[in-house]
C-alpha cells in the first residue's frame, strides 16, 4: 500500500455508501470525504475505495459452516444399456431451432422422439444415468408434457438435485413424494397430519395418490373435513373422486347434491350420472323417458320429443342448470341435460326393444334429432358405452354430415376414445379411405401408438395419393408429424418406394415432388431411428 493510500486509510472512516455515491456523481461534482478538491481528487477517491475494500474484506467474520448435503439416494433400478445411454445424450442435446416455417429438411426432430424414448425406458424400468440428470431436468423444465415421464425416469436422485437448484423446484411439485412433507401412504398418522395441516396443493396431491391406492380411505378422509372446506377447494377435492368412481361413492355424492356451491352440485350430479345404478340416474331416466317416445301411428315409426316446460327445484338439485346459455332455447337446454344424465340402458326398453343402432336410425320429429343425438353422444362418452358409441359413430364411409349420431369431428373423436384400440384403428382407417387425411387429424390423435397395421396402411396410402395430386406436403404437415411419431417402425420398408422424385404433372405446384420426396425421406429416417431406439432399450439376452 502506498504512503498516500495509508494516509487516506488512516484518515477516512469506512463510509462505503458515501464513496460509491461520490464515484457515481464524479469528483468534479462531489469531493471525496477527507480530500481536497482539485486534480488529485480522483486519485484520492480511488485510494479511499481501495482502503475501504481491504478493510471490508479483512473485517469479515467467518460464516457458520453450512450443513453438508446428505448423499443422493440410491436408485435400485437397472442401468441403461450403453447404446441407449448414448442415444439419450443425443436426444437431450438437441434443441428446437428457430422456426423457419415451410421446409423442414430431411433430418428427424429429435426432441419429438424424446417422449417415446422416455416411455419405453420407463416400461423397461431403467434408471437414469446420473450425469444425464441435469439435462433431463432442464428438458422437463422447458416442456411440461415431458414432466411425468421424465421425472419418473429420473427417479429419486432428481428430487435430491431439485432441492439444490431453484430452477428445478418444479420437480418437487410434480413428482410423487417430491414435497418435503409428503408422507408414506402406509403411514396413517402422517396422512392425517398432512391432510389437516398441509397446503392446498399438497392436500390435492395426497388425496389423488390415496384415491388410486385406497378409494374408500380417500373418500373417508374427504368426508371428515368436507363441511369446513372452501367451495373452490371442495370442487377440486370432489373432482379427484373420478379415479376409481364406484357405487360406494354414491351416498357421499348424493349428500353433495345439497352443497351451497352450484359448481359442486353440478360436479356431484355429473359423477352420479356416470353410475348407471345410482338413484340420481334413475330419477333422470324417469324425467327423460317422459320426454321421448316412439310414435307408432305414422307410416314409419318416429321418435317424438316433448321437452320439459320448466326446470323445477328437484331438477336443479339433481344438477340441471336452469339458465340456458345465450342463443340456446331453455327447453332444449333442459332436455339435453336430462338425456345425457340418463343411463343408456333405459332407451331400448322405452323405445320398443330396439338396439342402439336401430334407435339411432329412427327419424326424429320436429327438428329434435340434432339435440337428442348430441345428448346421446355425451351420455355414451360419460358412461363409456362402446355399443352406443359405435351406433352413434355409424359407418366411417358415411358422408361427413350424414352420420347417424355424431356429426362433428370433435364428437366422433370423443366417441372413438370409448372403443378399444383395435376398433378405433379400423374405424379411422375406413374414414381416411373415404374422406382422405384433411379431416382426419383430430381422429388420429385418439388412436393408440404405434398405429395398428390397417391404420398405418391407410395413412401411407393417403399421403401417396396426396403426393400424386401435386399439392405441397405442408398442407399435411400435422398428419406427417403424427406419422413420424405414431407409425409402426416396421412401415419404413414400405415407404422406400416413395423416396424417389416422381415426374410432376402439369397442374402440380412447382417443386412439390421434391418437397414430398424430402418429407418421405424424413419420415423413413425417423421411423428407422425409432426402431433403433427401441432395439437399444431392449434388455440383452443372456448368453447361452
Amino acid at each position: 500500500m502506498s504512503r498516500t493510500t495509508a494516509t487516506v486509510a488512516a484518515s477516512l472512516p469506512d463510509h462505503w455508501e458515501e464513496l460509491v455515491t461520490t464515484a457515481l456523481l464524479g469528483t468534479d461534482r462531489r469531493t471525496p470525504p477527507g480530500a481536497a478538491p482539485g486534480p488529485r481528487a480522483p486519485s484520492a477517491l480511488l485510494d479511499a475505495v481501495a482502503a475501504a475494500t481491504v478493510r471490508r474484506r479483512a473485517g469479515l467474520r467467518p460464516a457458520r459452516p453450512a450443513e453438508r448435503p446428505r448423499p443422493a439416494p440410491e436408485d435400485p433400478r437397472p442401468p441403461l444399456p450403453p447404446a441407449a445411454a448414448r442415444r439419450l445424450a443425443v436426444l437431450l442435446a438437441d434443441r428446437p431451432g428457430a422456426s423457419g416455417g415451410g421446409r423442414r429438411g430431411a433430418s428427424p426432430d429429435l426432441m419429438e422422439l424424446l417422449p417415446q424414448w422416455l416411455q419405453a425406458a420407463n416400461a423397461h424400468g431403467y434408471a437414469a444415468p446420473p450425469h444425464a440428470l441435469p439435462a433431463l431436468l432442464d428438458a422437463a423444465r422447458g416442456r411440461t408434457d415431458l414432466r411425468p415421464a421424465a421425472l419418473r425416469f429420473a427417479g429419486p436422485r432428481a428430487l435430491w438435485l431439485a432441492r439444490l437448484n431453484p430452477d428445478w423446484r418444479f420437480a418437487l411439485r410434480a413428482a410423487p413424494g417430491g414435497g418435503p412433507s409428503a408422507p408414506d401412504l402406509r403411514d396413517p398418522q402422517g396422512i392425517r397430519r398432512l391432510w389437516q395441516e398441509g397446503l392446498f396443493a399438497e392436500r390435492v396431491t395426497l388425496l389423488t395418490a390415496l384415491r388410486s391406492r385406497d378409494a374408500a380411505a380417500a373418500r373417508a378422509l374427504l368426508e371428515e373435513t368436507w363441511a369446513t372446506e372452501r367451495a373452490e377447494d371442495r370442487l377440486m377435492f370432489l373432482d379427484s373422486l373420478r379415479a376409481g368412481l364406484g357405487p360406494d361413492d354414491e351416498p357421499f355424492l348424493e349428500r353433495a347434491l345439497a352443497d351451497r356451491s352450484r359448481n359442486v352440485r353440478a360436479t356431484a350430479a355429473e359423477l352420479l350420472s356416470a353410475l348407471p345404478a345410482s338413484a340420481l340416474a334413475a330419477r333422470m331416466a324417469v324425467r327423460a323417458a317422459a320426454c321421448v317416445a316412439v310414435d307408432r301411428t305414422r307410416d314409419v315409426p318416429t321418435i317424438v320429443v316433448e321437452a320439459p316446460h320448466e326446470c323445477d327445484a328437484a331438477m336443479e338439485r339433481d344438477g340441471v342448470a336452469a339458465k340456458a346459455p345465450a342463443g340456446r332455447g331453455e327447453r332444449s337446454w333442459w332436455l339435453g341435460q336430462l338425456v345425457e344424465a340418463t343411463p343408456l340402458g333405459t332407451w331400448p326398453g322405452r323405445l320398443g326393444g330396439r338396439t342402439p343402432e336401430e334407435i339411432v336410425a329412427l327419424p326424429v320429429a320436429d327438428g329434435w334429432q340434432g339435440e337428442l343425438h348430441a345428448a346421446w353422444c355425451r351420455a355414451a362418452v360419460r358412461q363409456r358405452d362402446a355399443a352406443w358409441s359405435c351406433a352413434l359413430l355409424g359407418e366411417p364411409s358415411a358422408p361427413e354430415a350424414g352420420g347417424p349420431g355424431a356429426v362433428s369431428l370433435a364428437e366422433r373423436a370423443r366417441l372413438l376414445a370409448t372403443l378399444d384400440a383395435g376398433e378405433r384403428a379400423v374405424w379411422v382407417a375406413g374414414f381416411i379411405e373415404t374422406h382422405g387425411l384433411s379431416e382426419a387429424f383430430q381422429l388420429l390423435g385418439v388412436c393408440a401408438v404405434p398405429w395398428a397395421p390397417p391404420l398405418g396402411r391407410a395413412v401411407v396410402d393417403a399421403l401417396n395419393i396426396a403426393r400424386d395430386a401435386g399439392s405441397y406436403p405442408w398442407s399435411f404437415s400435422g398428419v406427417m408429424g403424427l406419422a413420424e411419431r405414431c407409425l409402426d417402425p416396421s412401415e419404413a420398408s414400405r415407404l422406400d418406394a416413395l423416396l424417389a422424385i416422381p415426374d410432376e404433372p402439369e397442374d402440380a405446384a412447382p417443386g412439390a415432388a421434391s418437397y414430398w420426396s424430402e418429407a418421405f425421406q424424413r419420415l423413413v429416417t425417423t421411423l428407422r431411428l425409432r426402431g433403433a431406439m427401441l432395439a437399444e432399450l431392449a434388455p440383452e439376452e443372456p448368453a447361452p
